[in-house]
């Protein structure tokens, strides 16, 4: 079994698309390994969005991954889980995201857009660690 992380941010726990988004996940076969409702901390959140630390918007993703709780999950099933997690997602905005995707039948905005799927089996191996210590 091959995992990634998946986190349903705050718009999706705050608008009900938590249960879902898992529904689509296990419909296709993946498992919920574990899961966890959690308010992201600042460190946490500073950490999981590193790689973005020097642009404009570092602080806008820090300030939204915080502002209320996420549901935290690490979501295993067959070779390139992540990759599968990531098409299942749709694109980063949801006006061109495909109808059937999450993003593309229930996200309107591409600051706020549902979920985090890690884009690697590296950033998953990476992402997982810093959310399951």
């Amino acid at each position: 079994m091959n995992s990634t992380l998946v986190i349903c941010k705050p718009d999706a726990v705050e608008r009900g698309h938590v249960g879902e988004i898992i529904s689509r996940l296990e419909r296709k076969g993946l498992k919920i390994s574990r899961l966890e409702l959690r308010r992201i901390d600042e460190e946490t959140a500073k950490m999981h969005y590193a790689e973005h630390a020097s642009r404009t918007f570092f602080n806008e993703l820090v300030e939204f991954i915080t502002r209320s709780p996420s549901v935290i999950m690490e979501v295993s099933g067959p070779e390139e889980t992540w990759a599968i997690v990531r098409v299942m997602m749709g694109a980063t905005d949801p006006a061109i995201a495909a109808p059937g995707t999450i993003r593309g039948d229930l996200g309107y905005s591409v600051a706020e857009n549902l979920v985090h799927g890690s884009d690697s089996a590296e950033a998953a191996s990476r992402e997982l660690g810093i959310f399951f210590r």
